[in-house]
């Protein structure tokens, strides 16, 4: 293990730049000074060598190998790999702020960096073993309710536009009264599914205990998985993003979760098998066609 706390050896597939914005806090004082040079300028540590990367962080070369170390690298070339996979998605979450004086070409940039790096940050937090616990569930249910509310009941109106096509009954009230009676009138064998990037929209939180109430299953699609709603969750699929309060931060967390919507509906349509996906090849053909002969 290494200061960090986070054990050396194979590199993690994770955005290095944002795995070091996490680590900072608990580096050393003299490999911070590393990881602040790093974040400050990635390009420019990109192409340095290790003494010219000391240089630039006024450590020694020992402290820069250190640091490599200490974030899970194999060394300064690894380090180097993997930093530019990260430039490769885009520019980290730390240096995509937006500022008053940006031109619009500079917003477009940071915003597509942004999101880039928020969605790889949410890939590699997935987990894959949960989200074939909700398949099952959706698969063995009798119908779906879809709990969400502001950019959260937007994903619940795709979540309710994709399911259907598969024969998996799937609504998505978008009322609070209507809600309430829609979880409250669950059943065993229906699922609820409870969309909230916080966890802790209380609404949010009380229909997914109405729902169990009623003895049915509840999936939640949340940001962070130590909140209330996990206490009332059969299965949590953890959404992490790098949303964050700025002015004008994108919602990279709607993003984020309906990309898992596209990975839940894709990994149901496998398992049903050829004969349902012939209907579905059918229906898109059928839609083809509609373009084709509409009339502007």
């Amino acid at each position: 293990m290494n200061e960090a706390g986070h054990t050396t050896g194979t590199a993690s597939p994770r955005n290095v730049l944002e795995l070091v914005r996490t680590l900072r806090a608990d580096l050393r004082k003299s490999d911070r000074k590393v990881a602040d040079a790093l974040l400050e300028n990635p390009h420019r540590i990109l192409s340095a060598t290790v003494a010219e990367t000391a240089e630039i962080a006024e450590v020694s070369q020992p402290t820069v190998i250190r640091f490599c170390t200490a974030i899970g690298c194999d060394g300064y070339q690894d380090f180097k790999i993997r930093l530019a996979q990260s430039l490769a998605l885009g520019t980290p979450a730390t240096q995509s702020a937006i500022d008053e004086e940006d031109t619009p070409e500079e917003v477009s940039a940071k915003i597509f960096d942004y999101t880039m790096t928020s969605l790889d940050w949410a890939r590699h937090k997935l987990d894959i073993v949960q989200m074939n616990a909700a398949v099952d569930l959706i698969l063995n249910a009798r119908s779906l309710e879809i709990f969400g509310f502001g950019a959260s009941a937007i994903v619940a109106q795709d979540f309710q536009q994709k399911f259907p096509l598969l024969g998996i009954p799937a609504h998505a009230t978008l009322d609070s009264h209507q809600q309430v009676m829609a979880a409250s009138m669950m059943r065993p064998n229906d699922v609820a599914v409870t969309i909230s990037n916080t966890g802790a929209t209380m609404s949010i939180v009380e229909l997914a205990r109405l729902a169990r109430e009623q003895g049915a299953k509840v999936i939640s699609i949340t940001g962070d998985k130590h909140t209330a709603l996990a206490n009332y969750s059969d299965i949590l699929i953890n959404v992490e993003t790098l949303d964050n309060t700025d002015l004008f931060t994108p919602t990279t967390s709607r993003i984020a979760a309906l990309v898992t919507v596209d990975i839940l509906s894709t990994l149901v349509a496998r398992r049903l098998g050829r004969a349902h996906n012939q209907r579905l090849v059918r229906m898109k053909r059928y839609l083809a066609q509609m373009r084709k002969n509409e009339v502007f």
